[in-house]
């Protein structure tokens, strides 16, 4: 039987919401091991001039606890 544990990760990307799921995956996985999914809780964007200028995550990552 595995034990699960879950955290919450914000990230952000100049580029899109893909992207920033991405980057908060990989930077976890630094220091969390066994990253097993991740879960987009929400999603926004800071609008400057008229355009998205950036995106942000907010996730939940899964990971098994040895």
């Amino acid at each position: 039987m595995a034990v699960l544990k879950v955290i919450e990760v914000l990230s952000n990307s100049d580029k899109s919401w893909e992207d920033a799921t991405k980057k908060a995956v990989k930077y976890a996985s630094k220091s969390v091991k066994n990253i097993r999914s991740v879960y987009v809780q929400d999603q926004s964007a800071i609008v400057k001039n008229d355009e998205v200028t950036e995106f942000r995550v907010n996730v939940k990552l899964t990971f098994e606890v040895n």
